[in-house]
């Protein structure tokens, strides 16, 4: 039986910054409009950190009756690792999914009924991007859905249902948090290319190669610095995102001297801490603009 220590691993809190950057990004720039709700930003901050457990503990089942975590490189897996029953581990996801089922619920509600489908293609986009005969994590689309759901509808959602509205500000600073996310996912799937490769898991790493998805890696952490210097057009205080560069350029440090395997964790790790603090830093900006 696994123990709560085991739990708690396997909900992976590494990826936390991916479900708490974008909600203070969003937050920040419905502030910038004179929008913010505070209770609203902590629905969806409800809604983002359930949503990337419950994803969390949905791959982990997925892979793990699949077989293709019997030979795992990261981090504990529950079922891979035979510590809990596959079916208890797929309750806790179906459990966190619907917890944020309820406060999108509640934000749908309070803002728009549409937001209701918007919630519904993010739950499904969780559960199919390793579970279902035909996952999209297993084809090379994992990099463009957490881009799309830990990024755009992240950051953009959050924005609007607290301002009930979405402006250019908005985009450009969710197009640097789902670069951030898509960089911890590279990250992960290059150090997991030889393990992948012979389950047959085709990721995007995989399908790229090992140097073309180092390239990867690079590009992904530069992104957000751009949208930084186009945030200045709106306020100088963006560059007070610059402040998370040293921890985007430790982040890189593993994956540009070509760490492999256990030493690419680092390389996960300081991408979502780089992206925390970018969305902080960013975030405080608006908020003052």
């Amino acid at each position: 039986m696994a123990t709560a220590a085991q739990w708690i691993e396997g909900a992976r809190p590494r990826t936390l910054p991916n479900a708490i950057a974008p909600v203070l990004v969003g937050t920040g720039a419905a502030a910038s409009l004179g929008g913010a709700v505070w209770w609203k930003a902590v629905l969806a901050l409800t809604v983002s950190l359930a949503l990337i457990v419950g994803v969390n503990f949905a791959n982990d089942y997925s892979d793990g009756i699949r077989g293709t975590d019997d030979d795992r490189v990261g981090p504990l897996r529950l079922v891979g690792s035979r510590l809990v029953e596959p079916s208890t581990v797929k309750l806790a996801a179906v459990g966190c999914f619907s917890v944020a089922a309820v406060a999108g619920l509640v934000l749908a509600i309070t803002t728009a009924w549409w937001l209701v489908l918007i919630g519904a293609l993010c739950i499904a986009g969780a559960w199919y991007y390793t579970g279902g005969s035909k996952p999209y994590g297993y084809s090379g689309f994992g990099e463009v859905a957490v881009f799309v759901f830990f990024g755009l509808v992240a950051v953009l959602g959050t924005q609007y249902v607290q301002a009930e509205t979405v402006d250019w500000v908005g985009l450009v600073s969710a197009i640097g948090v789902g670069s951030f996310s898509s960089a911890v996912l590279v990250a992960n799937n290059l150090r997991d290319i030889p393990t992948d490769t012979e389950s047959g898991k085709r990721t995007l790493a995989v399908r790229l190669g090992d140097s073309r998805t180092r390239i990867l890696h690079l590009a992904a952490l530069a992104v957000p610095f751009v949208a930084t210097l186009i945030l200045t057009l709106h306020t100088p205080w963006a560059l007070t995102g610059l402040l998370a560069l040293p921890l985007a350029v430790r982040a890189n440090s593993p994956v540009r001297s070509g760490e492999t395997g256990l030493a690419l964790i680092p390389a996960l790790r300081d991408s979502g801490l780089a992206m925390l603090i970018w969305g902080a830093a960013t975030a405080a900006a608006l908020s003052v603009a």
